[in-house]
């Protein structure tokens, strides 16, 4: 796993789901272009940790939210 500083991060341009309150509502953020990798963090907290998961990992738990919200 890739190991990312804090200064790595804030260096980043986060986005957001198009689908998330832009205002700053409940929403995650996500940084691209960690190769194999993708770190995550709270929009309210941005100087906060962000959690960095596995590409595999994270759209394993995307395609399980997508499926709840369809069940």
């Amino acid at each position: 796993m890739t190991d990312l500083s804090r200064a790595a991060l804030s260096a980043v341009a986060w986005r957001r789901s198009s689908r998330s309150n832009q205002a700053g509502g409940d929403c995650v953020e996500v940084a691209d272009g960690f190769s194999g990798v993708l770190p995550v963090r709270d929009s309210k907290r941005p100087q906060g940790p962000a959690l960095v998961f596995g590409v595999p990992a994270w759209s394993a738990f995307v395609n399980e939210v997508k499926a709840d919200r369809s069940a």
